[in-house]
């Protein structure tokens, strides 16, 4: 597999995002609301006169809103169909390849993980759910419906 991935803590989870998808780990500036948006976008910030719209990647999987919604939490910069965005995350671990295929989820976690994810992968930190970051951008099913 070898394939580089970086573990994140999301509502105190170690979880996995594919290296390929993120261009950058960044402390998010300036968190400015945006009015009538779905509770999973936190907001809007900049970096380097580049707007991202900001994901409370808690919100969206069904957890309730993350406590740090604000400017100098770390957030993981992805572009996914030609947007800049911010992913929101309570902290970053570490960066180690993947030891396998992702298989199904084997573990009952509260949420929605099984269904915003790509399934759990191996790597030398034990299993980690490989979160799909395309999903989590969608947000929660009631929001992607309406």
């Amino acid at each position: 597999m070898n394939e580089l991935l970086l573990i994140v803590v999301i509502a105190g989870e170690r979880i996995a995002l594919r290296s390929g998808d993120v261009q950058s780990v960044i402390e998010l500036d300036l968190l400015a609301p945006v009015p009538c948006a779905p509770d999973h976008v936190a907001g809007l910030s900049a970096l380097r006169s580049r707007v991202l719209t900001v994901i409370d990647c808690q919100c969206a999987l069904g957890l309730g809103m993350a406590p740090n919604r604000e400017a100098g939490a770390p957030a993981a910069v992805i572009d996914h169909d030609g947007h800049a965005y911010a992913l929101l995350l309570d902290g970053i671990r570490n960066v180690t390849e993947a030891r396998s295929a992702p298989g199904p989820v084997r573990t009952r976690m509260g949420g929605n993980w099984a269904g915003m994810s790509h399934g759990m992968v191996e790597t030398d930190e034990g299993p980690v759910l490989l979160l799909d970051v395309g999903t989590v951008i969608a947000g929660p099913r009631e929001v992607r419906a309406a």
